[in-house]
């Protein structure tokens, strides 16, 4: 099971490593995640510098992708070389965009008439691709998901645990990172957002 966490300059730190950290919860021999990079080394918009784990040639074996944000993100979009090397298939991938990775997903085509979660400020993008804007932190259709604001990228992380590893898996994996004192309510919290979005079969 490899998940890749598509991560590119300028990208949002809490989007890339808070789903890095939450999905290495889990404890598989074949389990693998990776910041996928378009270059050796990328820079967050506060300037940390992560080495690729992966590259975007592996984006297509996949088992998962999550596609990050980024102050960068509307010239990732507007570059046609490097979207052409993002060959994403949801009748095979679980796929999830944090933020304005919903906007990349929209350029891609794999929203359609779904509507989909982003951050205020990618918001007005997205709805010009097309895509209807809710106003809620996650929201899935099949094997796609989007969620909104930085801190949702923990429901996409859970959704990816709960439709590969189940349910059980993904409340471990949220109550490990929980705050203490409030794990009950921070994991009950969390299977409330994704838990409608759970499709009865699993993927992976």
């Amino acid at each position: 099971m490899h998940i890749a966490i598509l991560t590119f300059q300028g990208f949002n730190e809490l989007d890339s490593l808070v789903a890095l950290g939450i999905l290495n919860r889990v404890k598989q021999s074949d389990w693998r995640v990776t910041l996928c990079c378009p270059e050796p080394t990328v820079t967050s918009m506060n300037g940390v510098t992560v080495h690729a784990q992966s590259t975007l040639d592996e984006v297509a074996l996949a088992d998962a992708v999550i596609v990050g944000s980024g102050i960068k993100t509307r010239e990732v979009a507007a570059d046609e070389d490097l979207m052409s090397r993002l060959r994403l298939d949801p009748t095979r991938q679980l796929i999830g965009a944090q933020c304005s990775g919903t906007l990349i997903m929209a350029k891609l085509g794999l929203l359609g008439s779904v509507p989909a979660c982003t951050d205020l400020t990618t918001k007005p993008w997205v709805q010009e691709a097309g895509v209807e804007v809710l106003n809620q932190p996650f929201f899935a259709s099949g094997n796609v998901a989007t969620a909104g604001g930085c801190f949702a990228s923990q429901y996409l992380a859970a959704w990816i645990i709960a439709r590969t590893e189940g349910e059980e898996a993904a409340k471990s994996a949220l109550h490990y990172v929980a705050p203490v004192g409030e794990k009950e309510d921070y994991v009950s919290r969390a299977m409330k957002n994704i838990s409608p979005f759970l499709a009865p079969q699993r993927a992976g």
